[in-house]
């Protein structure tokens, strides 16, 4: 309930700041556990994923958002777990995987910080070792456009990424990359 409150509210005001357009948001399952992987430029993408999703989404957040305790309560409301960013963080994964067992959808953004330079790096294999052990598709997902006033900013949903022909297995982390890297590789096509 309190998601879809505040979702309401920043929408309304998100309308008198940018111009947002959603492409192919039907790709998203309508139920069971999905991962919705988005690029990251901006401290706004999360809030702009939340508002273009239908289904509400969970999401890791840096550990560091949960130190105010204001900010960090309001941001656990509405989904987010914490993560230690650079290290391989097992409560996240578990968290993780525990969301996506309960079928709900998960935000995740693959390069794992902010690109704001636009410059292609690698992607973080978690969003692939997750969706694998998880067996759950990943829906790829660009937000493109810049955030000024008035700008229009568009999202567009591609189809989902299905990691079946790995599920029950223990790929090598050579092959988890290169499956992350897919995702992110999906990712830029969709710009």
């Amino acid at each position: 309930m309190f998601y879809k409150v505040c979702r309401v509210i920043v929408r309304f005001v998100m309308l008198f700041v940018f111009r947002l357009k959603f492409v192919g948001r039907e790709n998203v399952p309508k139920e069971g556990g999905v991962i919705v992987a988005f690029n990251h430029k901006s401290n706004f993408d999360p809030v702009v994923a939340g508002l273009s999703c239908k289904r509400p989404l969970c999401f890791m957040a840096k550990e560091e958002l949960f130190k105010n305790p204001v900010f960090g309560a309001l941001i656990k409301a509405l989904g987010a777990f914490p993560v230690r960013r650079g290290k391989g963080d097992i409560g996240a994964i578990k968290a993780s995987l525990k969301i996506l067992g309960e079928g709900k959808a998960m935000l995740m953004f693959p390069e794992g910080h902010r690109i704001k330079d636009g410059r292609k790096v690698k992607a973080k294999p978690g969003v692939a070792l997750i969706a694998q052990r998880a067996q759950v598709p990943v829906v790829p997902v660009c937000i493109s456009g810049e955030y000024k006033w008035m700008h229009k900013i568009t999202v567009t949903y591609g189809k989902p990424i299905s990691l079946e022909e790995y599920y029950g297995q223990k790929p090598e982390q050579e092959k988890i990359q290169q499956l992350a890297d897919n995702v992110l590789d999906e990712i830029r096509a969709l710009s």
